[in-house]
């Protein structure tokens, strides 16, 4: 009988490695007796790891996405990340300075910092992935190593085999369960749970009325926004717009809202939180994404079109103000037939950031 972890779930466990400070080790291809890298979170790292990764050879670099480079003013060799080198005085308060842009206007020269350039950025660009998924700061500590799978068996660290085509893994999903949930909008509602097979998230569904699977369902996807939907944020129109399209659905009898657990449009709730605190500094949303290293918008709108699919729905007329979402739908094999708008939730205090999202997103507003 077979034990051994899947390459799914030793990904799984180096998610929640990097997140306690420990070390990963990333090898090519599940070569064995490779040279390969070992990473720690930049946000987590410890003065023991880093004196520990310090005594295995070369100096480690720091790497960075190219949005958080472009913020430091550092050159970028390595088209959507940069490497630099960590100096050998430097601590993981220096680090975390690099990583994290919460000081960057107290302290705006990090430098001199030293860019390295040329070579294979493969596992750097998958240590960037994990960062991600492990919803950290998208900043890594790394080092390459010689013989790196033995490496990683004797010091007991993850070992995680990485191909081009594995970057960034897309995860299957499956459902778990479905329930009878009467709810204010509708007596006849349902809750269909669905979990990714990589153990992530889970995601949900909001099934109301009886939806005709031979006709385009009405249809919202909403992702998760606790400070919106929980706990009546102004900042944002999510919450009203959640509630809006539930009682458009109730109204009409009949829809679907799909609930993505993508906080943050995709970065969790601890990034979205700094990027909250640097957007009370002064940036708009787009800028504060792009000052932590991350994209204007991070999430995977794949994974409502996978829920929909399993549900036995090919069409929808979706509520929305993204045309984002209508694209990746149509390219995901869901028919969109239909806009349908949600202009609901504006603020003063969300004036501006709406008009970002008009203007930088292409939102409909």
């Amino acid at each position: 009988m077979k034990l051994s972890p899947t390459q799914t779930e030793l990904r799984a466990r180096a998610r929640v490695d990097l997140h306690m400070g420990g070390a990963v080790v990333l090898v090519q291809g599940g070569a064995t007796t490779a040279d390969g890298l070992i990473i720690l979170a930049a946000e987590t790292l410890t003065k023991e790891r880093l004196t520990g990764l310090r005594a295995l050879g070369d100096p480690p670099v720091l790497v960075l996405t190219a949005r958080r480079a472009q913020t430091l003013n550092t050159r970028i060799y390595d088209g959507d990340l940069a490497r630099i080198i960590i100096p050998p005085e430097a601590d993981p308060k220096w680090i975390h300075g690099l990583a994290d842009p919460v000081d960057d206007l107290s302290m705006p020269m990090k430098g001199p910092l030293r860019p390295v350039r040329g070579g294979d950025v493969t596992l750097h660009k998958a240590a960037l992935a994990l960062a991600k998924e492990a919803k950290l700061l998208p900043a890594m500590v790394a080092l390459p190593v010689a013989n790196a799978a033995a490496l990683a068996a004797r010091q007991g660290l993850t070992c995680l085999s990485i191909v081009a085509a594995s970057l960034v893994v897309k995860p299957a999903l499956r459902p778990v369960i479905s329930a009878h949930l009467p709810l204010s909008v509708s007596e006849a509602g349902q809750l269909h749970v669905f979990r990714s097979t990589d153990g992530v998230q889970e995601h949900y569904a909001v099934e109301i009325g009886w939806p005709d699977r031979a006709k385009p369902v009405l249809a919202r996807l909403h992702s998760a926004c606790l400070t919106g939907d929980l706990l009546g944020s102004l900042k944002c129109d999510c919450g009203p717009q959640l509630r809006a399209a539930m009682a458009q659905m109730g109204k009409e009898g009949a829809g679907v809202l799909i609930y993505l657990n993508q906080e943050g449009r995709g970065i969790g709730l601890a990034n979205k939180m700094r990027a909250y605190s640097l957007q009370d500094q002064g940036f708009d949303t787009v800028e504060a994404n792009h000052r932590l290293g991350f994209e204007d918008d991070e999430r995977d709108f794949q994974t409502g079109a996978q829920i929909l699919q399993q549900m036995g729905f090919s069409a929808v007329r979706l509520l929305t103000n993204n045309p984002a979402k209508i694209a990746r739908m149509q390219e995901c094999g869901i028919e969109v037939t239909e806009r349908v708008p949600l202009k609901v939730g504006q603020t003063k205090q969300n004036r501006a950031y709406l008009a970002v999202k008009a203007a930088k997103s292409g939102h409909l507003l």
